[in-house]
């Protein structure tokens, strides 16, 4: 009865009647209100944008609920319209549809708004703060119904979560086309973004909120293990010695909820800060953290006696992080490695949290006194800052995860640029992921069992732990000791307890990996030793995926880390070469208009037809980022590109000549 309902539902789309409305769930984190600047007219405007998902008979009762929403909101999220079936990923079989490669949209879309992935899942918003899979619940009702009814030679158009409509395309063509937050450049500053959004015209969708493929904290696991693995061996500390390594940082609601699951299976002792108890009482029951105080002495005593057993063990700090960093300086405690994870791309919308104010206090704050609340959180930047600068002259590994920690500082004023005017930290692609990673085309590749059964999953794990076995035997000495970590992770991964929503796994792997791992997965889906389709993808923090300049491409030196041809040249591409589904986005990570990024999904399904895809798209996919790399005349992308072009003759790129830098001193 519970899936009749739910394909009744589903395929009803907006219904033409006014649906119950729904009790909030208290023990949902919920989004905080949101800064709204329209003016009178502008809010008759976003109330008329709203009323026209519905029939004319129910924009009276409609309009004065909307506008409530507006005002104690800051948004119209259409609460009335979320659906009563419960989100989460399910066989596709069990998702009503004619074309099985739109139900793995929608197997995904409901996997992004399952309660134990998402963020603040009544909001629509998967992680980030503000990372929206829609704008609002009408947005998607009409999406799923368009993914229900359509065939194999169509298209759905999706314009910043609103589905334009679905338009007459071919098989080869990807059956759904998402922009997110895609404004002229002059008017993509986070003030037009609150204007916009609060007018129902754009969102933020992120990184793989808007584009569908979130997996959960699973998703940045991986990358935050292997940088805190690399973070160790840089600064020189060896975990196996007679303690492990101290790792501190905050951040637990969205992506930033892995840190703790990281460092645990890099080996180390971690605290991460939180100041919402619900975000940190998500992962706790998901297990991804041990432990949880709410007093620092109560914390470090605790810490001690972990550290004296040399085992990994991980505590969340149930309060703010400027706090535990102050605590750690005036109790001169060493810490081996720092970071941060709050959403600094959103510092006044509730990614950060400063000092001095509880959490429901910062709330009420950030939209009756906003410019207040600014001050606030640029005077805890700045003592979060100095407490930092203090550890890391005692030692301690600072590095920038690439949440525009370092750039929001900077505009606070913080004492955090070097003498030549660059910040005095490096961010951690800068750093480790770059120069370690992507410029040998390493990247966080996903992929999701669209029967959701664990088994399947399991044989998946199997199957890429044999093929990285495999290509370890002849592998260049550069990147064997990435493909050796890739092993230990992937042997590692069902032990260590990483799903949360649907049956997913990410594995760094380079273009090499990524196909032959991909083929063998068709070959087992053909076999009937994986019981149906996967969905193939990745973060868009990848090789190729995202131009930005403070995170993905701050290791490219060239002068064209501010472009983003690559981003768009990324997307242009996947969508002849096979694509499923492609998406691009401003912002993601580092906050709106500070970067352009770009992501896909691929289905797969046993077929002859997936395995040509595979190729192409996969190819595509790493080597353009790869090849912008080498250009860029990052020594490792050089050595990569030349041996992908041996092992592709169709494959013909560019290579810089090295200009002698002393031939350049000579003239100035």
């Amino acid at each position: 009865m519970a899936l009749d309902m739910f394909n009744k539902s589903i395929l009803e789309g907006i219904p033409d009647y006014l649906p119950e409305y729904k009790p909030f769930d208290t023990n949902v984190s919920r989004a905080p209100k949101r800064l709204m600047t329209l003016t009178l007219d502008e809010q008759k405007l976003a109330l008329s944008n709203a009323l026209r998902y519905f029939p004319g008979h129910l924009h009276k009762s409609l309009a004065s609920e909307f506008l409530d929403e507006l005002n104690n909101f800051g948004r119209i999220y259409m609460y009335r319209y979320r659906p009563g079936y419960i989100f989460q990923a399910r066989n596709i079989k069990d998702i009503p549809h004619k074309s099985e490669q739109a139900a793995s949209v929608m197997f995904m879309i409901l996997n992004n708004l399952d309660p134990d992935v998402a963020q603040h899942p009544l909001e629509l918003i998967t992680y980030g703060g503000n990372g929206s899979v829609f704008q609002n619940w009408a947005q998607y009702r009409l999406t799923m119904q368009y993914l229900a009814t359509m065939t194999d030679e169509q298209t759905l158009v999706l314009y910043s979560g609103h589905p334009l409509g679905l338009f007459p395309s071919n098989k080869e063509s990807p059956r759904v086309v998402v922009t997110n937050g895609m404004v002229v450049p002059n008017y993509s500053k986070p003030n037009d973004w609150d204007k916009l959004n609060a007018l129902g015209v754009t969102q933020y969708g992120q990184m793989t909120a808007g584009s569908f493929m979130y997996i959960g904290p699973q998703g940045i696991v991986h990358g935050t293990t292997i940088t805190l693995l690399n973070a160790f061996r840089k600064s020189g500390l060896k975990r196996t010695g007679n303690k492990p390594g101290l790792f501190v940082s905050s951040g637990m609601g969205g992506m930033s909820g892995a840190q703790t699951k990281a460092a645990s299976i890099a080996g180390c002792v971690s605290i991460v800060a939180e100041i919402n108890h619900l975000a940190i009482q998500k992962r706790y029951s998901q297990g991804w953290v041990d432990e949880v105080h709410s007093n620092c002495k109560d914390l470090f005593n605790r810490v001690n006696e972990v550290m004296k057993g040399n085992l990994p063990h991980s505590f969340a700090y149930h309060g703010n992080i400027v706090d535990l960093w102050e605590y750690i300086v005036d109790n001169n405690i060493d810490v081996d490695l720092g970071s941060d994870q709050t959403s600094l791309h959103n510092p006044w919308s509730g990614g950060y949290y400063p000092v001095g104010l509880t959490f429901d206090e910062s709330n009420k704050l950030m939209t009756s006194n906003p410019e207040r609340f600014k001050e606030e959180v640029k005077k805890s930047l700045r003592k979060q800052v100095k407490a930092i600068n203090s550890l890391s002259k005692k030692g301690m590994y600072f590095f920038d995860y690439g949440n525009a920690f370092l750039l929001e500082s900077s505009r606070a004023g913080a004492n955090i640029m070097d003498e030549k005017g660059g910040f005095k930290y490096k961010s951690y692609v800068q750093d480790i992921m770059g120069p370690l990673f992507f410029d040998y085309g390493f990247g966080p590749f996903r992929w999701i069992c669209c029967s959701n059964d664990p088994v399947d999953l399991k044989v998946s794990d199997e199957i890429a732990g044999k093929v990285i076995e495999e290509l370890l035997v002849n592998a260049p000495e550069e990147i064997k000791a990435q493909l050796k970590d890739n092993l230990d992770w992937i042997r590692e991964a069902d032990n260590n307890n990483l799903v949360v929503g649907s049956q997913a796994r990410i594995l760094y792997a380079n273009a090499e990996g990524r196909i032959k791992i991909s083929l063998a997965f068709n070959k087992a889906i053909k076999e009937g030793k994986i019981s149906g389709p996967i969905v193939l993808g990745r973060d868009h923090h990848d090789v190729s995926g995202t131009d930005s300049p403070f995170r993905e491409t701050s290791n490219i030196y060239d002068g064209s880390s501010f472009t983003a041809d690559m981003a768009i040249h990324n997307v242009i591409g996947g969508s002849f070469r096979g694509a499923t589904w492609i998406s691009i986005h401003n912002g993601g990570g580092v906050g709106w208009g500070e970067a352009i990024n770009g992501g896909f999904g691929l289905v797969i399904d046993g077929t002859l037809e997936s395995e040509r895809k595979i190729g192409s798209m996969l190819s595509w996919d790493v080597n353009n980022g790869v090849s912008r790399r080498s250009w860029a005349r990052n020594k490792g992308a050089i050595e990569s590109i030349k041996r992908a072009m041996k092992n592709e003759p169709l494959l013909m790129v560019t290579i810089p000549n090295i200009t002698d830098e002393n031939l350049l001193n000579s003239l100035f």
